[in-house]
Order: structure tokens, then sequence, then C-alpha cells
């Protein structure tokens, strides 16, 4: 057992890499939400592209990119996701130098391309690669680094982009972004090169995602959409996705809609992913030993929906901080939802993966919900009640949904 866990280990430090950088270039769309608003003079729906964007690249390339992944293999498929990624971040440039808001939206497309390769090789990776029932405990540590990456991109390029005085000239704002994301894609070139020539990634067989007495099951089903806990599952991981990225991305404007200052906001959506790293140690600590992956899905669900409430309930930056808060609601339902959905795939898991990741559009749908709704109902505030139906869902398929396993 110890020697296996050690040819874990190698494998596993490089995931965390892999997953710092996707927290460093997921969580910093906060900042730039706020960023263009204010250099576009933009709305906010049409703030709210950029997670759309980002996001809804997933729907788009989810199917294709499985196949990438399964061509591959993961190691391959990870070291070419980082290159696409790297070419998203290099379209930056060309787009501050013209001031276009499009074309910046062309390169966060790009970039979600280029994520949504890696979520499809690195997940399901990181979920096979030992015990089941501690896969949340694996994706936890995953998520420290992607959420520790957050809160260090937020605060380094939220204090490139939205402190000191503003420029009359848009394009004198626009500038800004250009070194940032040079050395990003320098980052992401040097990384993927890395990836690529590493034999420390051992590739490893969707097989091996198999549970005990689960394999002529598999064998007797013909269609990934023939698991509930699945189907169910890319419904849940939709409404995860679409809370999560409210909480974290609408925060900072949030903020400066009730009057704080932005030098002050900037930093709001380094709390929320601060509660989501906290919310992953205490998974690291009590998932399976105290409590069940499951269990702590159903805790994190009606956590979200009472914070919610509170949160509409209150004011100034109480309320803020309760938007924080569902940073830590949200934490282990990533890594809980994942080795729920998948559990007894077998060989669909590569293709069950890829709709789990057509999930992560609920970041590109949600938000714009959200920002349409605060912009005709006049309240950013209000407009938060939207994440109360995508809680209860989550709900739902912790206490009842991942049991299904026929319809």
């Amino acid at each position: 057992m110890s020697n296996k866990k050690n040819e874990y280990l190698g494998p596993l430090v490089i995931i965390g890499v892999i997953f710092f950088v996707m927290g460093f270039i997921t969580w910093v769309n906060g900042t730039l939400i706020t960023f263009f608003k204010k250099a576009f003079s933009l709305d906010n729906t049409s703030s709210y592209l950029v997670t759309f964007a980002f996001f809804i690249s997933y729907v788009i390339m989810a199917i294709p990119c499985s196949m990438v992944v399964k061509k591959t293999g993961f190691k391959n498929g990870m070291s070419l996701a980082l290159m696409v990624m790297a070419v998203g971040t290099l379209i930056f440039i060309p787009a501050a130098e013209m001031a276009s808001y499009p074309l910046f939206l062309v390169g966060l497309f790009t970039i979600g391309i280029g994520l949504t390769v890696l979520q499809t090789a690195s997940n399901p990776y990181a979920t096979i690669l030992g015990p089941r029932e501690s896969a949340a405990q694996r994706i936890s540590v995953m998520g420290i680094a992607n959420k520790g990456a957050g809160i260090i991109s937020q605060i380094v390029i939220g204090k490139l982009l939205l402190a000191g005085a503003e420029s009359a000239d848009p394009k004198d704002e626009l500038d800004k972004v250009v070194v940032p994301y040079l050395i990003l894609t320098a980052i992401l070139v040097v990384l993927a090169l890395v990836i690529r020539l590493s034999k420390g990634l051992v590739e490893v067989s969707e097989e091996e995602d198999e549970t005990p007495g689960t394999s002529q099951a598999s064998v007797q089903k013909t269609s990934v959409f023939q698991y509930p806990n699945l189907v169910l599952g890319v419904i849940a991981l939709f409404c995860y996705v679409g809370a999560e990225v409210i909480a974290a991305d609408t925060i900072i404007s949030y903020g400066v809609s009730l009057g704080i200052p932005e030098s002050e906001a900037r930093v709001f959506g380094a709390y929320t992913l601060g509660g989501m790293m906290f919310g992953y140690m205490l998974g690291i600590v009590l998932i399976p030993k105290f409590v069940s992956q499951q269990a702590y899905m159903i805790f994190s669900a009606s956590l979200g929906l009472v914070v919610t409430v509170v949160a509409f309930l209150t004011t100034g930056f109480t309320s803020v901080m309760c938007i924080a808060v569902l940073g830590f609601a949200n934490a282990v339902i990533w890594p809980a939802l994942w080795p729920l959905a998948l559990s007894g795939l077998g060989k669909f898991t590569k293709i069950a993966s890829a709709l789990l990741v057509m999930g992560i559009s609920g970041g590109a749908i949600m938000p714009l919900i959200y920002g349409g709704l605060a912009d005709s109902i006049g309240s950013t505030q209000k407009a938060y009640l939207i994440v109360l139906p995508l809680y209860a869902f989550i709900l739902y398929f912790g206490l009842v949904g991942h049991k299904k396993k026929s319809w």
C-alpha cells in the first residue's frame, strides 16, 4: 500500500501544479469583469460576457475535447491544453492594442477551450488515481491549489488593473493587461513542455474507475444516458458552477454597487476563494474518516441556501461577507460530486467526464442571467436569489439523485 501511495505522489504533485495554473487564470475573471466594465463603460449584462465567453466553450468543445483526450491520453491532452490556453492569453495583447472588447472575449473563449481539455483530462485522472472513497479528499487538495492560485491572482492582477489613478484614455487602462498576460503566456508554454517531457505522469486506464460489482452492469449498458447518477450529476454540476462563479466573480462589482470604494472591493473575491480553501481543508480532514462525501455535499448545499437568504436580508458589508461565505459552502460540492456522478461508469468514464465538463457551462449562463436580472430589477442584491434553486437541486442530488441506478 505504501509503495502504491508513493507511485501516486509524483503524478498528484504535477496535477496540483496544473490545478494551480487553472485557478490563477480562471479566478482572475472577477477582476476582469470590473476592469472591463470601467474601461469600456459596460452595463452589468455586458460585463458578464467575460464569464459567458470563458465558460461557454465547455458546452461547445467538451465532446470534441473528450475525443482529443481519448486519442492523446491524459498526459499529452494536458500538454496540448496548456498550449491552447497560451494562445488565448496571447490574444489579449492585440486586443489591448486595438481596444477591442470582442477580441478580449475571443481570447477568453480560447482560454476556455484549453481549460475544457484540461478539465476533461485532469479531474478523472485525479479521481481514478487512488481509492474512490478518498477521491473527494484528493480533489480537495487540488482545490486548495486552484483556489490558492485564485487568491493570488485576485490580489496581484487586481492590484495591477484596479489600483492607482484611473486614466481618461481607455487605451491607457487596457495597456495594463499587456505585461501580466505576456508573462502568463510564457508560463503556460513552459509548463506545457514540462508536462509533455515529464516521465512522472503515468497513464491510467478508465477501467480503473470501476468499483467492485459494477463491471457487469457497465457491460450491459450501452449509453452514458442510462446512468441517472451521471445525468443528474451533470445538472447538479451546472447548478454548482453557476453558483460558484456568481459568488466569486460578482462580489467585487456587488461591493462597488453598494458604494464600497473600488480599492477595498478589489480584494473581496479573495475572501470568497479563501472561504473555499478553508472548506477544502476541512474536507481533507473529515472525508472519509468522519463524514462521507455525500453528507458533506448535503451540508454544503443547505448552508448555501441559508447564507443566500441572509445575504438578501442584510445590508452593506455584512451582505457582501455573506456572498464570501458562499465560497465555504461551495468548497466540497465539486470534489464530492465528481466521484458520485462517475460511480460505476467504467468504460464510459471519459465520455461521462466530458458531459460533466459541459456542466461547467453553468459558469457561462448563470452569471449572465444574474447580470440581466440585476439590470432589469435595478438591484444587484435581489438578483442573488437566482442561486436558491441552484442549491436546491444540488441538495436533491446529494440526498436522492446520486443513488439512482436506473430510470
